[in-house]
């Protein structure tokens, strides 16, 4: 039976703050992390993952995660268990899951797995990224700001007669440039704005790589200890210092962004309960800030009653959280089928990596594009509840985008 511990307000937020067996996991030397950032080369099979306990930077492929009916955990656990028989030393599977994570994964065991501490623990990640080159870009929004503020007023509608309570409506820019991207610049200056967050470019098939800066842990998992870090609840940052704290002192008491956020947390626990013998989760949320956002935050940490239960299987029983999709989850997914003009593909899904021995770190797919030559796909969303009102969303979603296209050079 699971205890449910209520840690007090004011726990940290921060996905491996004070947590025993949440430590950095390499040796955080000097110019280590921020060294693989910079070898990184965007090859169709290459692969740059940075967390808040370690960097990697994985090259090639000895084998690919087969996309075929089987659960998708027990397809990672299975061709782990393969290249460890083939030789293989501490093989790790790494990449992404789409939203629909029963439809498509682009996973694989490297050749090479190359590994560093954390980015914020590198000083070196402190100096400049490249600037961005000057570049044309011709933008599409999909849909159009007036389409998407009508489509929330429409949800807002449904929410209010009670059909469910809480829809994630997302948005898209297709940017196309005047000349091949330079993505491991673009990469620099992601994670050199937002260190202690989640940097990833990942191959996406056919060509293309995912790529984003994410600030949501979904789950990691270290032996028997698992800690998850929902987010929800949003508001965008200001440049003026007293303006910003009043947005984040704000947002702590707003009763749509408490309300929102406590619908993610209560889905959490209830889906990590079966699994953990203690679940602790905090009564109220804290503020976790990047360069663009203040968001709250929930720092929800457990212990597994069953050690052999991998980090993958965890995240997916949590997958897709109201965070990115709303609630109930099946009634949410179709009015995102019905108003949202495009496949979210690998938006929303989760990036991340596992290990043989189950342990792992699963990343929000959010905050990022998918990239082909020379054109970039950026995605945004916002959480709608009853008290949602359109042109609010369509300002989160545009202070969103903002991640990336500060990183791509794309100008205000």
């Amino acid at each position: 039976m699971t205890t449910v511990h209520h840690a007090p307000a004011g726990t940290p937020a921060h996905p491996d703050s004070g947590h025993p067996g949440h430590a950095v996991s390499e040796p955080a030397v000097i110019g280590a992390a921020s060294g693989l950032l910079g070898q990184y080369r965007a090859a169709s099979d290459e692969a740059f993952l940075a967390t808040p306990t370690r960097t990697l930077l994985a090259s090639g492929v000895r084998t690919r995660v087969p996309q075929d009916g089987r659960p998708l955990p027990r397809r990672v656990t299975e061709t782990l268990a393969e290249a460890s028989r083939g030789g293989a030393e501490l093989p790790l599977v790494i990449g992404a899951v789409a939203f629909d994570h029963d439809s498509r994964a682009e996973l694989a065991v490297p050749d090479r797995v190359r590994t560093a501490g954390a980015l914020r623990d590198d000083p070196l990640i402190a100096l400049p990224a490249p600037a961005a080159d000057r570049v044309d870009w011709q933008v599409r929004p999909v849909p159009a700001p007036e389409a998407y503020g009508a489509g929330v007023a429409e949800a807002v509608e449904r929410l209010r007669a009670g059909e469910l309570s809480k829809v994630v409506l997302a948005r898209t820019l297709e940017l196309t440039a005047d000349r091949p991207l330079d993505l491991p610049a673009v990469l620099q200056r992601l994670a050199r704005r937002d260190p202690g967050g989640y940097t990833f470019a990942l191959p996406a098939g056919e060509g293309r790589t995912l790529i984003g800066a994410s600030p949501e842990l979904l789950l990691s998992r270290r032996g028997t200890a698992v800690l998850a870090n929902p987010l929800a609840g949003s508001v965008p940052r200001s440049a003026d210092l007293g303006e910003d704290v009043r947005r984040a002192a704000a947002l702590l008491e707003s009763p749509k962004d408490l309300h929102e956020h406590a619908v993610v947390v209560d889905a959490i626990r209830a889906a990590l309960a079966p699994y953990c013998r203690t679940l602790d989760v905090p009564a109220r949320p804290t503020l976790v800030r990047t360069a663009a956002m203040w968001h709250l935050a929930t720092t929800i940490s457990g212990e597994l009653a069953e050690p052999a239960v991998g980090a993958l299987e965890l995240a997916t029983a949590l997958h897709p959280t109201p965070a990115v999709c709303g609630t109930p989850t099946g009634l949410a997914r179709r009015v995102i089928g019905e108003v949202e003009p495009f496949d979210r593909g690998l938006y929303t899904g989760m990036v991340g990596w596992q290990d043989a021995s189950g342990d792992g770190e699963w990343v929000v797919t959010i905050r990022c594009a998918e990239a082909e030559g020379r054109t970039l796909r950026v995605y945004a969303g916002a959480g709608v509840v009853d008290r949602s009102r359109p042109e609010d969303e369509l300002a989160e979603t545009s202070a969103k985008f903002r991640t990336f296209l500060d990183a791509a050079g794309v100008p205000r």
